[in-house]
């Protein structure tokens, strides 16, 4: 990863995408961020026993922020972590310009036809409106 200084890294629903890419950085002196993005619910979640989505979503948050620094210990980076509410490609992108990323590190997994025809790739779109490069790790 020579040359990239400030590197952000978007996870999915699994680490290994913060593995694969923490792989790509070690011992390198950069500043890495790693973003977690949560899809936004609009609805009425009484119907499902939610009473205050404030409290799940606190939790789920703190949690995956607790995976993201236990995962980055384990390789002995140090990392900033942001968890993220929204489209997320369009978050994708707002964080890699407001961190001024010098690249994009995210997974490439396996899609199911159907979200390729629709064309719901998220890797895909924020490869083409990326403000810099980005690198595709499987996950």
């Amino acid at each position: 990863m020579k040359g990239y200084k400030k590197i952000l890294i978007a996870v999915n629903g699994k680490m290994d995408v913060l593995t694969e890419g923490l792989k790509s950085v070690k011992d390198e002196k950069c500043i890495v961020t790693v973003l977690k993005v949560v899809p936004s619910f609009e609805g009425d979640l009484g119907l499902v026993g939610v009473k205050n989505i404030g409290d799940v979503l606190s939790s789920d948050r703190d949690r995956l922020i607790s995976e993201i620094e236990d995962v980055a210990k384990a390789k002995g980076a140090v990392v900033t972590t942001r968890v993220e509410e929204g489209d997320i490609q369009q978050k994708i992108l707002e964080v890699a310009e407001e961190e001024e990323s010098d690249v994009i590190i995210m997974g490439d997994g396996k899609q199911s036809l159907i979200k390729k025809v629709l064309g719901m790739n998220v890797t895909a779109k924020v490869v083409s409106q990326a403000p810099c490069p980005v690198i595709k790790v499987k996950a």
